[in-house]
């Protein structure tokens, strides 16, 4: 069976890089500690039908 590919990837909301997370349609994020390895910001989302709603950003920095 092949399965076409259907999702996008999650961009980051700050610097709209692309994250490592692979969104479906059905794809349901609550309170998910989202990291951006392209301006190394933490940020806490919620994610419905592809809709990102930002809860807060990470006061902490991620160590380099």
């Amino acid at each position: 069976m092949i399965m076409e590919k259907q999702g996008q990837w999650l961009l980051c909301p700050y610097c709209h890089g692309k994250t490592r997370v692979w969104l479906r349609g059905d794809t349901v994020l609550r309170n998910y500690l989202l990291f951006c390895p392209k301006c190394k910001q933490e940020t806490l989302i919620d994610l419905r039908q592809f809709h990102i709603t930002l809860l807060k950003q990470s006061d902490a920095k991620t160590q380099s």
